[in-house]
């Protein structure tokens, strides 16, 4: 069980843009090898950030509105919001502190 929040395009808005504290969302595909690879370091993250940041995912078979509106183009994509805006934004697999300084950079 992933420690990270589900967000799909009814919720998106609540949990991401209307959040009070930074947001990653990673972007997947249960298809997508490079995706579940990256599934245990976004859970470690999720873990480790407490009330600091939000760390949720969201599957782009079943939000494609979403993830194209925000132009994401190959997964997995790991995008940063903070106040309803995107601050930062990595494509494909990196290690857990690289993606740990992504989000901790703006939070």
């Amino acid at each position: 069980m992933s420690n990270a929040i589900e967000v799909q395009e009814d919720n998106f808005q609540t949990e991401v843009l209307d959040s009070t504290i930074p947001v990653l969302v990673d972007f997947w595909a249960p298809w997508c090898g490079p995706c579940k690879a990256m599934g245990p370091a976004v859970d470690k993250l999720a873990e480790e950030m407490g009330d600091k940041a939000k760390v949720t995912k969201m599957n782009t078979d079943e939000s494609q509105g979403v993830a194209s509106s925000l132009g994401i183009m190959g997964i997995p994509a790991f995008v940063v919001f903070k106040g309803g805006q995107e601050v930062a934004r990595r494509q494909g697999v990196m290690s857990f502190d690289d993606l740990k300084a992504l989000v901790s950079e703006h939070a």
